[in-house]
């Protein structure tokens, strides 16, 4: 059956660079000369070291001549059939042959130049059979060689090809996700609007006119991911807006951020779904105010953002079990894998706080200051 190579194959010179092999087989071959010139030395024989140099470096050349098309061989008839041992043995009996017969030429013709006349190899016929045991040695290496780094080739390229569609489809639920934001988002601001039109049209028309300038800004935010923690309070500041046409007085939101914090990236849009789990769920009845309390602080390469509110605390549900905060919980998810938190707990003094971690990185210089003219638009 005849192999035909893969798209993905490792080629040959994957495994053979020239320079290299030809630098690798004349050191082998100066060792094994200098191993064999020493042993004539401790036996007592006046052997020509130059003869036995000759001799060991253009055995080693030989591996370098023949060395490609063993790993043709290798590859084209994987010992993982048993059928295909039969090529290998096949294999294995020409590069013997042509090896023992590189041997004898290479030496016919450099003997006589070097000074060191006529180059005997002996009884030829017996020769070839002489040097078949070394060559299967020789075979077998290069063939388990052959075999390991292909292995580990498919293994590499496997991961690499896993890693990508993994990154992918983590892309893929990403945007899945940041595109649910919007249409919740307007869906609970329609309503917003819808809940005060008809008791008060200047405020309403005042909410659309939020409405507008918030998705304006959003769609801005929704460019990338990350976004500058800068950028992302001055969307959620288009956001207040509109809460507070709807709030009145009644709404007192505080942030306290410091100035080297804004640089830092979050998600895009992660505040506002938290602030309004804190108006629907930790809101207190009226005519009491709602008062939210926004601050963010680093630590240990951690950016925490924190958002308090006035309400009931656990003993509501602050999670609400609806699409804003499970949406923000798969993101951070998708985002961060384990380096990412969100929990809620009572605060020591009443109310709520959702309290969000996640790696502390600065966004661009450049991104920085498009935030900040967003926030002075």
């Amino acid at each position: 059956m005849k192999h035909t190579p893969r798209p993905n194959d490792p080629a040959p010179r994957d495994l053979w660079s020239w320079p290299a092999a030809f630098a690798l087989t004349t050191l082998l071959g100066l060792l094994s000369a200098a191993y064999y010139a020493l042993d004539d030395v401790v036996r007592g024989y006046d052997a020509p070291v130059l003869e036995t140099l000759v001799e060991e470096v253009t055995g080693m050349w030989g591996l370098l001549v023949l060395g490609p098309l063993g790993i043709r061989i290798a590859r084209r008839f994987p010992p993982r059939l048993h059928w295909s041992m039969l090529a290998h043995v096949a294999g294995l009996l020409g590069i013997s042959a042509a090896a023992t017969t590189w041997n004898w030429g290479s030496r016919a013709v450099l003997f006589p130049l070097l000074g060191l006349g006529t180059y005997d190899y002996g009884r030829m016929p017996l020769r070839y059979l002489m040097e078949l045991p070394k060559a299967a040695i020789v075979y077998v290496i290069l063939l388990a060689f052959v075999t390991l780094f292909d292995r580990y080739r498919e293994g590499r390229e496997r991961a690499l090809r896993v890693a990508h569609l993994e990154g992918s489809l983590a892309r893929a639920q990403l945007q899945n996700l940041h595109a649910q934001l919007q249409p919740h988002f307007l869906f609970n601001a329609l309503n917003t609007i819808s809940s005060v039109m008809y008791d008060d049209v200047p405020r309403a028309d005042g909410m659309i006119s939020s409405l507008s300038e918030l998705l304006r800004a959003s769609l801005r935010a929704s460019r990338s991911q990350q976004i500058p923690l800068a950028e992302e309070l001055s969307v959620l500041d288009r956001y207040l807006d509109l809460m507070r046409a709807r709030f009145g007085e009644r709404l007192a939101v505080e942030v306290a951020v410091d100035e080297e914090l804004r640089a830092a990236l979050v998600p895009a849009m992660v505040l506002q779904p938290l602030v309004e789990n804190a108006m629907q769920h930790g809101a207190p009845p009226p005519p009491e105010p709602a008062r939210i309390a926004i601050r963010a602080s680093a630590a240990g390469g951690r950016l925490t953002l924190e958002v308090h509110d006035n309400g009931p605390g656990l003993r509501g549900d602050p999670l609400g079990r609806g699409v804003g905060l499970t949406n923000t919980a798969d993101r951070l998810r998708a985002l961060y894998g384990d380096a990412q938190s969100l929990e809620f707990a009572d605060a020591p003094g009443g109310g709520l706080i959702v309290r969000m971690r996640v790696p502390f990185r600065a966004a661009p210089t450049r991104a920085v200051e498009d935030a900040w003219s967003l926030s002075a638009s």
